[in-house]
């Protein structure tokens, strides 16, 4: 409601002056517009107060995921203050800094997940959001293998304890930019997300977690991104079933992995550049001829890398 003062009028009045031919308001007059003024402002106070908050600035690329896609959840917040968080079901996903009161956050899909609608919690500046996020199905090609030998060998508790440790790995610096490379020229041999029978059995909770590449023996195998060298696994020195190893943290839970080398040019903790080369080809561990292996991690998730090597997550 807008005061009335010496330098102005109560809006919906007249002023009075003795030169002005405008007669005096009787007074049940000057009541009645008094009135209707008064109700005129609180009205268009109540109106203000009611506007709707506006809720955060949110983007999710891409807009149709697909199974395996790696999701990028992007807020803008109006005030310096905690990060926000985003939430889908019971997992919490951690924010990082990408500019100004700008953040992003990554969500993994995988290929055991249920198509259909996703919805992410997002919540900062005292507001929240329900994103809801259309995941679309996807077909993944069904292969059988057949395992004997030292292919065949089940893992030992050394390297599943030792993979499992490097899947937790999450550190707030981001050392990759723009597109991963490619490995290895190759051609791939196997897709992301292959379902599999091995020996005939179908292994129902199983999907191939990477891309596998038909080098030579010996050709290089370079980093997809720059990162840190987190793991470093032999065969003998136990990594029965994943080969002489490869992990490199690229940061904020993105995580490289390399397996059934024959060479390895690196040691932990030493950081590498995209491009650099880290091993050679092999067919150590649980292989049947020399390929590399090339999973990519999120958050403990192994997602379809190549979006991250076609379009880019930054």
């Amino acid at each position: 409601m807008k005061s009335l003062s010496s330098h102005g009028s109560l809006s919906g009045l007249e002023h009075y002056s003795p030169s002005s031919p405008t007669p005096l308001l009787s007074a049940k007059h000057l009541a009645k517009r008094l009135i209707t003024t008064t109700a005129i402002a609180l009205a268009s106070g109540f109106v203000a107060l009611c506007q709707p908050v506006q809720a955060l600035q949110v983007q999710v690329q891409p807009e149709n995921p697909q199974l395996g896609d790696t999701l990028s959840v992007v807020i803008q917040t109006e005030t310096v203050g905690s990060p926000p968080t985003v939430s889908m079901g019971q997992k919490t996903y951690p924010t990082f800094a990408a500019g100004t009161n700008r953040y992003r956050a990554l969500v993994p899909t995988t290929p055991l997940d249920k198509p259909g609608k996703l919805v992410l919690r997002v919540a900062g500046d005292g507001k929240v959001n329900n994103i809801a996020v259309p995941l679309q199905n996807r077909s993944f090609p069904v292969q059988r293998i057949w395992l004997s030998g030292k292919a065949s060998a089940p893992a030992t508790q050394f390297e599943l304890n030792r993979v499992a440790q490097f899947k937790k790995l999450l550190t707030p610096e981001k050392f990759w930019n723009g597109k991963f490379y490619r490995p290895n020229n190759a051609r791939v041999s196997s897709v992301f997300g292959v379902r599999r029978y091995y020996n005939g059995v179908y292994a129902k909770n199983y999907y191939h977690r990477g891309v596998d590449y038909a080098g030579r023996f010996g050709s290089p195998v370079v980093a997809p991104a720059a990162g840190r060298i987190a793991l470093v696994g032999r065969e003998s020195e136990g990594f029965r079933v994943h080969g002489n190893t490869v992990g490199i943290n690229h940061g904020q839970g993105v995580l490289s992995i390399m397996l059934h080398l024959s060479e390895i040019k690196v040691k932990e903790g030493d950081f590498v550049q995209a491009g650099q080369v880290i091993g050679t080809i092999g067919s150590t561990g649980a292989s049947t001829g020399p390929h590399l292996h090339w999973g990519l991690y999120v958050h403990g998730k192994s997602v379809d890398p190549v979006p991250w090597r076609w379009e880019g997550i930054n």
